[in-house]
């Protein structure tokens, strides 16, 4: 298939700049398929990954306990967060910054009714590490995920790039049985999601972030 057809690619371009950060809009009722879960995952496997080692792993955990004991660990880490936050977006913080904050609250008052949380994580730890071997590291497991969260959406689903069960990664881990030479990238809320379609989210203009031969270097 041809992707930069006019039609092809207006499908692709449309996935890629519609696939938001999802958290109020989350069918906390509509249970997921394994075989809709299992479908973005084959398809995560196609990422780049560092010398094709593909030393990734999908925690898949859908058992409502197990997802209780997660948004606990998330609610007790995003506290101090949100401590810190809430007063000063409230006060000087853009119409923007709010809806952000209220649906990331929102999502830590009911990620347990989440149906399914998915953990990527990646074979060995790089805690301490030069940054050249970080960033190999990160790069070999986030372009996977955000390829989940791509597969998701194009089935009708959301999903949220969540950090803050990291904080308590050891105990999630030994929740799980992940083993201690794997590490945790991120926790992705899955669920189908409501109401209409996504729209572009406002960004900042281009000749603000590109930087031509150089840094602050205009065409």
């Amino acid at each position: 298939m041809d992707l930069s057809t006019p039609a092809n690619l207006e499908i692709v371009d449309h996935l890629l700049t519609t696939t938001r950060s999802v958290r109020k809009r989350l069918d906390l009722t509509r249970p997921v398929e394994r075989t809709v879960i299992e479908e973005c995952l084959e398809i995560a496997t196609q990422a780049p990954s560092g010398s094709n080692q593909q030393g990734w792993h999908f925690v898949v955990v859908t058992d409502a306990g197990l997802r209780r004991q997660i948004a606990e660990f998330y609610r007790k880490a995003s506290a101090n967060y949100f401590a810190d936050r809430t007063e000063a977006v409230q006060q000087v913080g853009t119409a923007q910054m709010k809806r952000v904050l209220s649906s990331a609250q929102y999502l830590v008052e009911v990620l347990d009714q989440v149906p399914v949380h998915i953990i990527p994580c990646i074979e060995g730890r790089v805690d301490g590490r030069p940054g050249n071997q970080q960033a190999a590291f990160w790069g070999s497991i986030l372009p996977a995920t955000w390829s989940i969260m791509l597969a998701l959406r194009a089935r009708g689903l959301g999903s949220a790039w969540t950090t803050f069960h990291l904080a308590y990664e050891k105990e999630v881990s030994q929740l799980l049985g992940i083993p201690d030479t794997v590490t945790q990238a991120a926790l992705l809320p899955v669920a189908y999601f409501t109401g209409d379609d996504f729209r572009p989210a406002e960004r900042k203009p281009l000749d603000e972030i590109t930087h031509w031969d150089g840094w602050k270097r205009s065409a």
